[in-house]
């Protein structure tokens, strides 16, 4: 039997993946508790004892990372009754807040038999501290809505999107963008949105329009733009900074987003995702965002149409579970 615990948790890639388990028939043994932190925390606590009872051998468990404390105790407890875990990558402490070490991650990960990991840059990374544990490539996080894009042309501008949290501490180059998307030459439009954006900033904005924050569905719906950015950091040329350096090893869950949406990507040329976008003719890759302008404008409608395609082909794959179903079948043939 395949099981897992379900949390009401706010991040919507590990919302997706429980809704993906249970199209899939996994037994959820989770234990209902009350809303907010602390029910999660009692939910979390109960149901990681609740693994003694439920789990048998043979069955294997499959658990989103981090799952904070109880982590250790399930694989612990997993492997007591006879049971596999299966470990499903979402962050690297190591990475994401710095509160572990590599060798402490390593540690936490050795308890799990089978890891699925974002991408070939995580696998190399864990391979190269340690990590002995057979590993699977997910490739893309799947995102699912019960919505479709609306079709549209290209704008004769071309527009450039960004939905998600846009603070100045963990996106400062959006404060520096509008200045970059005008080469004198060349230009292009910038459609943001999000909360957290500090209300001066729009004042000397000529080439970007903020809308607020948005629902994601009714963002997929309704997004006319041409291309959706992948970027984080603190600076346009280049993605650095805690955040933006993060961008060499995961697969940010907003890259699905837009390609749920329709729209084809640009990422920075070094990040992980970068060779799965272009190999799979799905957006561009650049170095600094500077280079939009050009870039953009340098792409004939025939082949926007190309990438717009892939982007359209992908939705759907996005929308079925296509690579987390077949990650977890490669991950349980490794056990």
């Amino acid at each position: 039997m395949n099981c897992y615990i379900s949390i009401d948790s706010p991040n919507t890639a590990k919302r997706h993946i429980d809704e993906l388990m249970k199209q899939m028939h996994f037994c959820d043994l989770a234990i209902p508790t009350w809303k907010g932190k602390v029910g999660t925390y009692f939910r979390k606590l109960f149901s990681t004892f609740n693994l003694l009872f439920k789990l048998h051998q043979g069955d294997v468990l499959l658990i989103q990372y981090p799952f904070k404390k109880f982590y250790v105790i399930q694989c612990r407890i997993a492997r007591w009754k006879g049971a596999k875990t299966i470990t499903l990558i979402h962050d690297l402490g190591t990475f994401r807040r710095r509160k572990l070490t590599a060798e402490q991650e390593i540690k936490r990960l050795s308890h799990t038999d089978v890891i699925i990991v974002h991408n070939a840059s995580m696998n190399q990374w864990l391979k190269e501290h340690g990590c002995k544990a057979p590993l699977v490539n997910l490739d893309i996080f799947d995102y699912l809505s019960p919505v479709q894009p609306t079709p549209h042309q290209p704008n004769p501008k071309p527009t450039v999107t960004f939905a998600g949290g846009i603070s100045r501490r963990k996106c400062a180059f959006l404060y520096q963008i509008d200045e970059a998307l005008d080469n004198g030459t060349h230009s292009c439009h910038f459609d943001l949105y999000g909360s957290g954006l500090i209300p001066e900033t729009e004042n000397g904005w000529h080439n970007s329009t903020y809308h607020g924050r948005i629902p994601s569905d009714d963002f997929i719906r309704t997004t006319t733009a041409d291309w959706g950015l992948v970027w984080d950091g603190d600076t346009i040329e280049g993605c650095s900074g805690i955040w933006g350096s993060y961008l060499r090893i995961n697969n940010p869950h907003k890259a699905s987003f837009y390609l749920r949406a329709g729209l084809p990507v640009i990422v920075w040329e070094e990040s992980a995702m970068a060779p799965f976008i272009l190999s799979n003719h799905l957006g561009i890759a650049v170095h600094s965002l500077r280079e939009l302008p050009e870039k953009l404008n340098s792409i004939t409608p025939e082949a926007y149409a190309q990438y717009q395609q892939a982007a359209l082909s992908m939705k759907d794959k996005l929308n079925s579970g296509y690579y987390f179903k077949r990650s977890f079948e490669e991950a349980v043939k490794c056990l």
